[in-house]
């Protein structure tokens, strides 16, 4: 499966309940990628799913599979690991 082709999208945490996770490719709450504080989390679509295209909710951001990338690459993301 190719995911640069793919959208993402940036949510508020308290929404990770009103997602319906069949109509995108991240399959549950429990497996979607969280910000190190817990306040955002991320899923992967390939066509806009109607709870944001209805307005059910508002994602902070929609990006590209490279600013995607580049997003969790940040510290807000990505936890440094002591070796």
């Amino acid at each position: 499966m190719a995911f640069n082709d793919k959208t993402y999208a940036v949510l508020n945490i308290a929404d990770i309940d009103s997602v319906n996770y069949s109509e995108v490719i991240t399959t549950s709450k429990e497996t979607a990628r969280k910000s190190i504080d817990e306040s955002q989390f991320i899923i992967k679509y390939d066509s806009t799913p109607s709870f944001i295209s209805g307005g059910a909710i508002t994602p902070v951001s929609v990006v590209s599979h490279e600013d995607a990338l580049a997003l969790m690459a940040t510290d807000d993301w990505t936890a440094d690991i002591e070796l």
